[in-house]
């Protein structure tokens, strides 16, 4: 055993060494910043974007029809027309497919990933919003506004297997890959489990009153945890297979996207407010605010690419404010028309990707 002045410098030496590592610890996970903004022409209309890792392609549905960005040579090089009121993309690498849910046409669009050619159209429930596809069922699910449920279809043959009734209305939805699926209900401010295949619900856990009006909605596969945004300024971490919140963290306003590297053990919250809120792990149960990224105002939607950990959104220039009606009683900042972009978040450490 060390004599008692060599064991007090031994642990002096430690308590330094581990406060300087986590300080670069910290500084590696919180050092994110605007690195790229790119302008495209046409609709300043949006709402999710997906990305596809083998083809570095990034989605974007704009209105009645998604654009499909090439993110090496940073040009448009396709699109998916007659999506009416496109709200979101999922895909389905392993069988060469996408979707959309096509949220005034109460449709869903399947096409082919290689050549963004429409294979068919499905029939879903009221206003489709988002979208996921299940790899545990090779099914796909819509997530259905209006009338609150879910279509789930067959991603193979396009076939409608089912509507699952979750009594409020579904915002976001991810999946574990094991066969469970998790939903925001917004206006219930829950969080719905539902069996994949089964196509029954499991479960419904509360977010109230630590969340109201959850929105976006990522997942820790891992470590069993999702992660929703709520319209009260707040992100949760919830253990999902007991529906116990973990941890609340506060984000910026008006957000609509939460994701998470699993590399980085990262979530984001992409922010109307112009933010970009970053958060990591501080302990086993806890989590902390690491970043607060300035992006651009209106760019409340986004998407991971988990090779370069590059973090993509889209936005457009505002300018005062449109008059309050009855679908938005609240006056909306009025976005001026051709300054629609695509802004690039990105670490200045690259983390390492699990393979």
């Amino acid at each position: 055993m060390p004599k008692k002045s060599h064991l007090a410098a031994f642990v002096m030496l430690a308590f330094i060494s581990i406060v300087a590592s986590s300080a670069q610890a910290e500084d590696g996970n919180a050092g994110y910043s605007l690195v790229d903004t790119l302008h495209l022409s046409g609709p300043t209309r949006w709402d999710y974007l997906a990305f596809d890792p083998d083809r570095k392609r990034l989605f974007i549905t704009r209105g009645d029809s998604v654009d499909v960005v090439d993110t090496a040579t940073r040009k448009i090089i396709g699109s998916i027309a007659n999506t009416t009121g496109v709200h979101g993309v999922a895909l389905a690498p392993s069988l060469g497919r996408g979707f959309t849910s096509n949220g005034k046409a109460n449709t869903a669009t399947i096409f082919d990933l290689a050549t963004l050619q429409v294979v068919s159209t499905v029939p879903t429930g009221t206003k489709p919003d988002a979208i996921a596809y299940d790899p545990a069922t090779q099914r796909v699910f819509t997530a259905n506004g209006e009338s609150d449920d879910m279509t789930a279809i067959n991603a193979k043959n396009g076939a409608v297997l089912d509507t699952i009734k979750l009594g409020g209305q579904p915002e976001f939805a991810v999946v574990d890959g094991e066969g469970r699926l998790y939903v925001n209900l917004e206006d219930k401010s829950q969080l719905t489990v539902v069996d994949t295949r089964s196509l029954k619900v499991l479960a419904h856990y509360d977010y109230a009153p630590k969340c109201e009006g959850p929105t976006g909605l990522s997942i820790d596969v891992s470590r069993h945890r999702v992660f929703a945004v709520c319209a009260n300024k707040t992100m949760l971490v919830v253990d999902a297979a007991t529906g116990k919140i973990i941890d609340a963290l506060p984000i910026g306003e008006h957000s609509d996207a939460s994701v998470f590297d699993p590399a980085a053990n990262l979530a984001f919250s992409s922010n109307g407010d112009g933010t970009l809120t970053v958060i990591g792990p501080s302990g086993p149960d806890h989590y902390a605010v690491l970043q607060t990224v300035k992006t651009l105002p209106t760019a409340r939607t986004m998407a991971l690419n988990p090779s370069t950990h590059e973090i993509y959104l889209v936005g457009a220039e505002t300018e005062g404010f449109d008059p309050p009606n009855d679908k938005h009683p609240e006056p909306r900042p009025h976005i001026k028309p051709d300054t629609f972009m695509v802004l690039t978040v990105a670490p200045k450490i690259k983390h390492k990707t699990s393979p």
